[in-house]
């Protein structure tokens, strides 16, 4: 049981590190599709206010949600492994 513990943490840890980095790639790509949007179409008003008001329609978007796949996917794995390996 000690070992199933250690093996939660040090996967919930390691899923949220690569849960920051994933979150924060996004971010950053959404951001420079923005910009790049702004250079290359819109061109008027406020472009930090342009990318501001976008990054927060981002921020409710579904694929911010799908990222949080990153822990639902590899838990649900290894809780059926760990099901079939002890009771089939």
């Amino acid at each position: 049981m000690f070992a199933l513990g250690r093996l939660l943490v040090i996967g919930f840890l390691a899923l949220s590190v690569v849960y920051i980095c994933l979150s924060l790639y996004s971010r950053a790509v959404r951001r420079d599709k923005l910009e790049q949007e702004w250079d290359e179409e819109i061109r008027e008003g406020d472009r930090d206010a342009f990318v501001k008001a976008g990054l927060r329609d981002y921020d409710g978007s579904l694929r911010r949600k799908l990222i949080l796949g990153v822990y639902i996917v590899p838990l649900t794995l290894i809780s059926v492994i760990i099901y079939f390996t002890n009771f089939y």
